[in-house]
């Protein structure tokens, strides 16, 4: 059984993908959603942004054949709910773009990510920039201002698992 926060993570990651805000999730939010974040990172290679593009892309096509039930081609907030939570069938969605999202803001490769780069990563996908910094602090940043890439990705990993609760994604739920 998913927690509260589980639950209210995923509404709120359900209502940020929605990116052309009619309701539902279709591949060409996840198209609008990749192009957005992209270019938040203008100095990250372009075979980065690439993997992030593509990660996007089959995120949102491992929606519409995961979850879409009823076959109208897009997912319904209830059908996103119902199994996004379930680690065994969407956990390699979720990692894939954990991944590709923590690259994202490391451009410079070095294992890190700066706050302005998360900042602006987060930003554009639709986060507010207050519940970003409070996330931002949770994962411990080191000297320069910056978070491991490793720990943002495991964050992003632990933000769908339906048995977590009081993690650092908890921060993005926050009232505002």
């Amino acid at each position: 059984m998913p927690t509260t926060e589980a639950t209210d993570r995923v509404q709120l990651v359900f209502s940020l993908f929605d990116a052309d805000g009619n309701g539902y999730l279709d591949p060409d939010d996840f198209t609008l959603m990749g192009s957005r974040v992209v270019a938040a990172v203008p100095a990250a290679e372009s075979a980065v942004r690439d993997r992030l593009l593509d990660a996007f892309r089959r995120y949102g096509d491992t929606l519409v054949s995961e979850l879409d039930t009823d076959g109208d081609g897009r997912v319904s907030p209830e059908e996103f709910t119902s199994v996004v939570l379930d680690p065994e069938r969407f956990g390699a969605a979720v990692d894939e773009f954990a991944q590709a999202l923590s690259a994202m803001g490391d451009p410079d490769d070095d294992g890190y990510v700066t706050r302005p780069d998360f900042l602006a990563l987060m930003t554009a996908i639709g986060f507010e920039p207050r519940n970003i910094e409070a996330l931002f602090d949770a994962f411990g940043p080191v000297e320069g201002d910056r978070v491991s890439a490793a720990v943002w990705a495991d964050g992003i990993r632990d933000y769908y698992r339906p048995d977590k609760s009081g993690i650092a994604g908890d921060h993005l739920t926050a009232a505002r």
